[in-house]
């Protein structure tokens, strides 16, 4: 029996009483994409000034996650925000995740599908002041990816936001990125509550009118675009969205609140994944896109509908804090020896949200080691005085 702490701040005893769902490679292939996107593990021993400079990483359980979720035929979005880009992890050592990544997955069996992200964030944003110069940095790390073999994913650029331009200037920085790449690409919009550097993207701060300007955009460059992540958080806005995408562009959720029924869909269109969440219940999610591609839809929904309070409450608000909750639930099924992030992430959370992730992940079945996680989160507590 542990004892938690509550959102009321009172001490309450808990007993873990869920049945954990088994990883296992997928019987049949999904009809769906899904790109899990996953964080990075520190190398704590290596770690100097872990608020400056590159951070250490430990390279071997980095890749042992990323096979964790091959295996069970889920892709993989890399370097992305889940990997804590712009928050504790640079392009250098992004650019070598990617490298390193790629290995790995032309060598698995499965043949994972794996999509990159490329941004700006090499260059400092006073450098980024003119459509040139900010073509320049993206094509540098698009170009690393391709070299690389990785899909490329153009990511929301802090830069391209702290400019303050109209939507014609993104048409002019994104339509060049889209044509030069060797590949359809993926285009990335993340709402600002994952970052708020981001408010006002696409050269809109009202959203309708960031919708026309995206809109238009993926239908002037249709054939050279893959598909399109959308992260707002709004169930009915990304459905009507969806419905007016051009022929041959997807839609990737990043929708970590309403993921089940945009997945699943509304019987004339669906969404694809690109979600955070399904690193931390990939044998949910993978089971679950498998059901859904036999066409068991109850099946599909008996797996995830209990997952969903449990992203809910690791993506609240303040939103950009989930890689945390992310890395924690890795710690307790021993992805990872330890809970330490770069730049001292963990931090980022109070021990009640850190309780409340626990008691969901358990009733999820989420927590693969229930003997290891009631071992580590007992660690965790008495860190906080609480025995």
């Amino acid at each position: 029996m542990l004892t938690l702490p509550t959102y009321a701040g009172t001490l309450e005893p808990y007993a873990l009483s869920g049945t954990p769902i088994a990883p296992r490679a997928p019987k049949n292939a999904f009809n769906r994409t899904a790109f899990a996107a996953a964080h990075v593990v520190s190398d704590p021993l290596a770690e100097r000034d872990p608020w400056l400079g590159q951070p250490a990483v430990d390279w071997d359980n980095t890749l042992k996650f990323r096979h964790y979720l091959f295996d069970q035929g889920l892709g993989l979005a890399e370097a992305m925000d889940t990997a804590q880009r712009g928050m504790g992890v640079d392009w250098l050592t992004a650019k070598e995740l990617i490298e390193r990544t790629m290995v790995e997955a032309k060598a698995h069996p499965l043949s994972p599908r794996v999509a990159c992200g490329a941004g700006t964030d090499h260059v400092a944003t006073g450098n980024l002041t003119t459509a040139d110069a900010l073509i320049a940095a993206y094509c540098e790390q698009m170009e690393a990816i391709e070299k690389a073999g990785g899909q490329i994913i153009i990511m929301a650029s802090r830069a391209m936001a702290a400019q303050g331009n109209g939507p014609e200037f993104y048409a002019q920085v994104y339509g060049h990125l889209i044509e030069q790449a060797a590949d359809p690409v993926i285009l990335h919009w993340l709402g600002d509550m994952f970052d708020p550097a981001l408010k006002g993207y696409w050269g809109h701060d009202d959203l309708d009118a960031a919708t026309e300007a995206v809109l238009a955009l993926l239908k002037d460059h249709a054939p050279r675009i893959d598909g399109i992540k959308i992260s707002l958080l709004e169930q009915s806005r990304e459905e009507a969205f969806r419905a007016r995408l051009p022929d041959g562009v997807r839609l990737y959720t990043g929708d970590d609140f309403n993921y089940t029924a945009l997945i699943e869909g509304d019987g004339r269109h669906f969404s694809h994944a690109l979600l955070g969440i399904f690193a931390a219940i990939a044998p949910a999610a993978a089971q679950a896109l498998e059901a859904l591609a036999e066409g068991d839809n109850g099946r599909f929904h008996e797996l995830l509908a209990p997952t969903v309070p449990l992203s809910r409450e690791i993506f609240k608000a303040p939103t950009q804090f989930y890689k945390a909750g992310i890395a924690f639930l890795a710690w307790l099924n021993g992805a990872q020896s330890h809970f330490i992030m770069p730049q001292g992430f963990q931090s980022s959370r109070e021990i009640a949200h850190y309780a409340e992730v626990f008691r969901l992940a358990d009733t999820a079945g989420m927590l693969s080691k229930p003997a290891l996680a009631d071992q580590r989160m007992r660690q965790l507590l008495g860190l906080y005085g609480i025995g």
